[in-house]
């Protein structure tokens, strides 16, 4: 190509999209492109590459090498120059390829001769669909006009791929997109199984007419979009989330400078130039944006690609005049696809969706939080999901094991819904426990409490049968606030919650924030450990005004009813000490300017650190009830952080350590007559409640959902022949008493 690269790219688009029109199958398209491109760099050689698998390139199309490699020659990805331009997603530009590094011989391609070499992804949105390539006998390198006019050339080829231009019979069925099933194994982040239809947070963005026909328009089309983009970040700005000193306001002040920003702006412009639509200009601008900062090791610049995609997400709206999935209607049978959500993106669509595939994510990040109190099954870390799936295609979502099926085979989709069939039946079985009690067969009663966070979750409380709600999230209306709540607003719905509850008890967690559970309007602290960190109780000790806000408003709720208060993370005694007089101090305070106050009043402690459970006697003496955080607990017990794959499925909930240690807690809180509760996601599995109640808990509390399946065991076995098999497996050095236990109950025929 020449130095005057935007003319020669805009010649050689006009002549692809003119080739492209032309009929014919996949194939044929594809031979067409490659020998235009050859033609039109003088070049030797131009090959397609496309991805076969998540592995496997293979050569797809050809001018200059041997035909009949074609749809023969292939290589994982990584191997060869090729494999490692499909690796890397960058450009590999070889003077000498057959004696640059990693070069590797296919003598079935007869490429040994070709000395120059040039190759670069077809991308699309950071996603590498295969590569290109061009060959010369002449050793030289490329000049970087060559490789921006040759990547520009890659995008539109990745946009046709997108749209299924070049699929056909036989081999280039293998090119077709979003057309075989796809299944993919995630984490689980809400239990619960869903049959239905995929909706995309974001939409696909698939440009019909990649190739500009006139630059000007474009540029045009761009400038406008871009002014829109401004004024929508403004509108943003000046709404009340946008005060000053909060990190969305700086996120936000970000995203301004960065749509202003003229490198970025430049780039585009230079894309369209060469003579690619608007859109194209932006995904390209997109996908190089992606591919840099997959390249960084650094998590706070990694997490600065979403406000990059957002942005970019946001403008392809603008130009497509789209709405967003919020705003379009929901099928009935909905389940969201995304690559990553916020609480409060969740709940505007609320019991609308039947369940939630998320890319990303962490089984303790908001989303998650939000989607266990709506009930809806969800699975995380899907890794690929937003870029296989369509809307309105069928999805099957396994939140009991973290599996999705996308576009299923019949067969699948025949086994998944005999198992959901099995779950149905199972849920009218523990409906009809729904009054009873959960006692054992030699007649040990359970009390068995819902976990709760929002209003939503209220009416569980009668339907699932739960004696009280055992933990209150008051965090959850902070985290979907752009502002800090008012203390009449917060009293309102304290009052809403126990008039739901209709005189069952009701546990108020005071605000659990910090770690991952960062307010969108608090100056977030930079700590190498936030697990570990200014978090809970730490927080609300240190900021009096909040804490004493958050209390007067749940000492107006009570309105004369008892009022039960819990204070998390607590570490040490004088931590709780310092908590329990400024709440009573409130309540003297009320009493003093003539309000009314609880009739009752009962605090107590989550424990959540192994130090509380050393705690001197005066703790736990004070202390009126004491509920163990399972969650946390766990982590810091076994020093596995459980937002880390690799880690926290190493260490079983029924390890004889953390069991015996479970054990000596709910031992030492008996001998002072101090309740004790086990609450989080490991008491709503059926097998560990049994062994927690054989360690001598006598208080549960988990998700509605839960209460059934744990009910309904409790109510079959003998808590002294339960504890008899734990203390077997301790004694012979097991590391776990999970299988003794499951074996137990299959011999009793008892299905769990």
């Amino acid at each position: 190509m020449s130095d005057s690269r935007g003319v020669d790219s805009r010649t050689l688009l006009k002549r692809l999209r003119e080739s492209l029109a032309e009929a014919g199958e996949g194939q044929e398209r594809l031979d067409r492109v490659t020998t235009l491109i050859a033609k039109s760099m003088d070049a030797e050689v131009c090959s397609i590459y496309l991805r076969r698998d998540e592995t496997t390139l293979e050569l797809c199309a050809t001018e200059g090498l041997n035909p009949e490699a074609v749809h023969q020659t292939r290589m994982r990805v990584g191997q060869g120059l090729v494999g490692r331009v499909a690796e890397s997603a960058l450009p590999i530009n070889e003077r000498d390829a057959p004696n640059a590094k990693g070069f590797r011989f296919m003598p079935e391609t007869g490429e040994e001769i070709y000395a120059s070499f040039l190759g670069v992804p077809i991308e699309r949105l950071g996603e590498v669909l295969g590569v290109l390539v061009v060959q010369n006998k002449t050793p030289r390198l490329y000049s970087e006009d060559e490789i921006y006019g040759l990547e520009v050339v890659a995008m539109v080829i990745a946009e046709m791929t997108e749209l299924g231009a070049f699929t056909g019979p036989g081999d280039m069925g293998l090119a077709a997109q979003h057309t075989w099933p796809f299944f993919v194994k995630g984490v689980i982040g809400q239990e619960g199984v869903a049959e239905g239809v995929v909706l995309l947070h974001e939409s696909h963005v698939v440009i019909a007419n990649p190739i500009a026909d006139d630059p000007d328009i474009e540029d045009e089309r761009l400038t406008v979009a871009l002014d829109a983009l401004v004024k929508e970040i403004d509108r943003i700005l000046a709404k009340d989330f946008g005060a000053t000193n909060s990190d969305h306001h700086d996120v936000m002040i970000a995203y301004r400078l960065f749509a202003q920003d003229k490198g970025w702006r430049r780039r585009m412009r230079a894309s369209i130039a060469s003579g690619l639509a608007a859109e194209v200009a932006v995904e390209k601008e997109q996908s190089s944006a992606r591919s840099r900062f997959a390249r960084v090791k650094d998590a706070y610049l990694r997490e600065r690609l979403h406000d990059l995609d957002d942005l970019s997400n946001r403008l392809l709206r603008i130009l497509l005049g789209r709405e967003d999935a919020s705003e379009r209607g929901i099928p009935d049978n909905a389940i969201l696809v995304a690559r990553n959500l916020g609480p409060g993106e969740l709940l505007e669509y609320g019991r609308k969706l039947i369940g939630v595939v998320l890319e990303e994510g962490s089984v303790g990040s908001h989303a998650a939080v939000v989607a266990r109190s709506l009930a809806i099954p969800l699975v995380i870390q899907a890794k690929k999901i937003t870029r296989e799936a369509l809307n309105n295609d069928p999805i099957l979502l396994d939140g009991d094991i973290g599996a999705v099926h996308l576009r299923p085979e019949e067969t699948v989709a025949k086994a998944f819904r005999e198992k959901m069939a099995m779950r149905a039946e199972a849920q009218q079985s523990y409906a009809a426990l729904r009054d009873k009690p959960a006692k054992t067969t030699d007649g040990v009663e359970i009390a068995l409490h819902m976990n709760a966070g929002l209003m939503a979750d209220l009416p569980s409380l009668e339907v699932s049968g739960a004696e009280g709600v055992g933990l209150y999230r008051t965090e959850l209306q902070f985290l979907i606030r752009s502002k800090v709540p008012r203390r009449g607003e917060l009293s309102r719905l304290y009052t809403r919650v126990m008039d739901a509850a209709k005189g069952k008890p009701v546990v108020f967690r005071t605000l659990d924030i910090g770690s991952d559970k960062a307010l969108p309007y608090m100056k977030r602290t930079n700590e190498p450990n936030p697990a570990l960190g200014w978090r809970a109780i730490r927080i609300g000790l240190d900021r009096p005004g909040m804490m004493r806000m958050q209390l007067q408003a749940l000492i107006r709720a009570a309105n004369g009813r008892p009022l039960q208060v819990m204070f998390p993370f607590i570490a040490q005694f004088d931590e709780f000490r310092e908590a329990r007089s400024r709440l009573l101090a409130e309540i003297e305070k009320e009493r003093k300017q003539g309000h009314t106050v609880p009739s009752d009043v009962k605090i107590g402690a989550m424990l959540e650190t192994p130090s509380l459970a050393f705690a001197p006697d005066q703790f736990f003496e004070m202390a009126d009830f004491i509920s163990i955080g399972g969650n946390d607990l766990k982590q810091f017990f076994f020093a596995a952080d459980r937002e880390n794959e690799l880690v926290r499925r190493r260490y079983d909930t029924l390890n004889v350590s953390f069991l015996t240690f479970i054990e000596q807690i709910a031992a030492r809180c008996d001998s002072l007559n101090t309740p004790v509760s086990f609450c989080g996601e490991d008491a709503g599995r059926p097998v560990e409640a049994l062994a927690f109640a054989a360690m001598g808990l006598r208080s549960l509390s988990m998700r509605p959902a839960s209460i059934g399946p744990v009910k309904h065991l409790l109510r079959l076995v003998d808590l002294s022949e339960a504890r008899k098999v734990i203390d077997t497996a301790r004694a012979s050095g097991d590391q776990s008493v999970r299988y003794a236990l499951i074996n137990w109950l299959a011999r009793q025929k008892i299905s769990v």
